[in-house]
């Protein structure tokens, strides 16, 4: 279970980061690549992504593994390529060897050209910095439009839940199972995880490609970064610029599935009337049941989903 006590200095120091990282991205995207979680929406990306990964990013898969608790020096919060590379390539004879002795124990090849990166072998430097220039270049530069999009998207949604239901809404949203306990923000999925931000603070962190349980990271500022999935996932942001406000924070199909059950529709209606399959309109209604956008109750063998107040104030902006 992840559990993170708020001071109340905390519950008033929670800030947006400014805009998403290359590497970051780069980083969850390859965690997000080797996770089985939420097929109906990754599914068809990851197999696409299994035949265009570049052989010499196949590397870094022993560095970042699917749960996503990986060595943080190679996920830099830096906002440009060449200075994150940078800021990586500074950690050379700085790593210590228990983070080598935990993250050997968990890559799934040798551990050979690990034990190049924390001897601060330059052949191994250079080898990572190969892979994160040709990850950079095959999963995130040419979708960089659509990574941000989602990223603004969902910042642009969660200041508005701030901003009319507070603060613990805005965090609970974050994940399905997440809940509070007076000031304490948990959530009930493994590993076992709990920190008490002692007045640090928290920056919030959307990220497309993440589909776990929010994760937390130290800021090089001194606060904590908790990185939670964004509302739209990279693989439902349309290719170009949305045509409307609500196109942009939801994606095309979740705003017109919020659109459908303004009238309460149960899922298979729900598929039918919008041309998409049961396991998609099941994820998207998951999703959009999490933000408190709509309900879902059972009447009789039937499951309904409906349009909360909320919802319908977000269709009536969104236009």
């Amino acid at each position: 279970m992840l559990r993170v006590h708020f001071s109340a200095e905390d519950l008033l120091n929670v800030t947006f980061i400014a805009e998403p990282f290359p590497l970051i991205e780069l980083a969850v995207a390859l965690v997000a690549w080797q996770r089985s979680d939420e097929q109906a929406v990754f599914g068809r990306w990851r197999r696409r992504l299994a035949g265009e990964l570049p052989g010499p990013v196949r590397p870094l898969l022993d560095l970042l593994r699917p749960d996503g608790d990986n060595p943080q020096f190679v996920e830099p919060f830096v906002p440009d390529l060449d200075g994150a590379l940078e800021a990586v390539r500074a950690s050379a004879g700085r790593l210590t060897l228990p983070q080598l002795r935990r993250t050997a124990g968990r890559a799934p090849g040798s551990d050979s050209w690990l034990r190049g990166l924390w001897r601060a072998d330059p052949t191994a430097w250079d080898q990572l910095d190969a892979a994160l220039r040709a990850g950079y270049e095959a999963v995130i530069a040419p979708h960089w439009q659509q990574i941000r999009q989602c990223f603004q998207a969902d910042v642009a949604w969660r200041s508005r839940l701030l901003a009319g239901h507070g603060i613990k809404a805005a965090l609970a949203s974050t994940h399905p199972l997440a809940r509070w306990s007076g000031t304490t923000l948990e959530v009930d999925l493994p590993p076992r995880y709990e920190v008490r931000l002692g007045g640090r603070g928290l920056m919030l962190m959307p990220s497309p490609f993440w589909t776990g349980r929010p994760l937390l990271a130290d800021h090089p500022g001194g606060s904590y970064v908790l990185c939670y999935p964004a509302m739209t996932p990279f693989p439902l942001a349309g290719p170009a610029p949305a045509d409307g406000a609500l196109d942009a924070l939801l994606g095309r199909t979740r705003a017109a599935v919020l659109q459908c059950l303004v009238r309460g529709r149960t899922t298979t209606e729900l598929a039918r009337d919008l041309d998409i399959s049961l396991p998609s309109a099941s994820e998207h209604t998951r999703t959009l049941r999490a933000a408190g956008l709509i309900t879902t109750e059972r009447e009789g063998k039937a499951v309904l989903h409906s349009a909360t107040g909320l919802g319908v104030d977000l269709l009536r902006s969104g236009r």
